[in-house]
């Protein structure tokens, strides 16, 4: 972390966990562990939880975000939802890319650029994630991997737009797999991210952006990575279910 620099960011990612009732639940177990931390606080929820969580976070440090959303503002595209729908129910941030999108659902690194740009134009601020699979590691495409998916996921977007943009690098192979890159392989992989950032818009302006570490990230290994100069934040799943876990995690971006 470089907090001269750039904001630190822990945001939950739920996934497709919680009902609404079991949202507030938890938001309310959160809200006093977390009260006060030297980081910013997000959880981005399944769509059905986003009211009960904008309410239940009302009055604490906690912003609500989705876990997607689509590029175009309305149309014959059944099951999706818009960013000016998502701003009308309080949301504030956006995941746009999760590894399990581009796995699951056919998202591209060209979609992912058009559901930035519609995110962003619509005043929603954004987590770009990119990454690697193992295979991809293997071969020695780490570097060429990210910095592409970075470029890519940030065609047309402005240097004014970029402040409203988090990057998370979320290796593939960690993602749900208990397996963590070390504290080293975090940095240079977030290195990589920040590097692409500084190609795209120069060196003073990468130094500002946050790039997070996504991939099993959790209460045991946080300290660790988020000591590292590259390492801004964290993209947390499993460990964003469970309030003390994810407690520890903003506890240790807050140092």
């Amino acid at each position: 972390m470089n907090k001269a620099l750039r904001r630190t960011v822990i945001a939950g990612n739920w996934k497709m966990n919680k009902t609404p009732d079991e949202a507030k639940a938890l938001i309310e177990e959160m809200k006093p562990l977390v009260a006060g931390a030297d980081c910013d606080v997000v959880l981005c929820v399944p769509y059905v939880d986003i009211p009960a969580a904008v309410e239940a976070a009302k009055g604490s440090n906690i912003r609500i975000g989705a876990e997607n959303v689509h590029f175009k503002a309305s149309g014959a595209y059944t099951g999706e939802v818009s960013a000016d729908m998502l701003k009308a129910v309080g949301v504030e941030y956006v995941i746009i890319g999760h590894s399990e999108r581009r796995q699951y659902f056919g998202e591209t690194d060209q979609t992912v650029n058009l559901r930035t740009l519609a995110a962003l134009n619509a005043g929603l601020k954004v987590i770009l994630c990119v990454g690697e699979t193992l295979e991809q590691r293997e071969l020695g495409y780490t570097e060429t991997l990210l910095k592409y998916q970075t470029k890519i996921g940030l065609t047309n977007v402005t240097a004014e737009q970029l402040k409203n943009v988090i990057i998370a690098y979320e290796p593939v192979w960690a993602i749900g797999t208990g397996v963590t890159a070390t504290d080293d392989q975090a940095d240079e992989g977030n290195g990589f991210v920040r590097a692409a950032v500084a190609e795209a818009y120069g060196a003073d302006v990468a130094e500002t952006v946050t790039v997070q570490y996504g991939g099993s990230m959790n209460a045991k290994n946080a300290e660790g990575l988020l000591s590292k100069v590259n390492v801004d934040g964290g993209l947390i799943g499993g460990a964003s279910l469970k309030a003390p876990d994810f407690s520890v995690i903003v506890k240790a971006a807050s140092k």
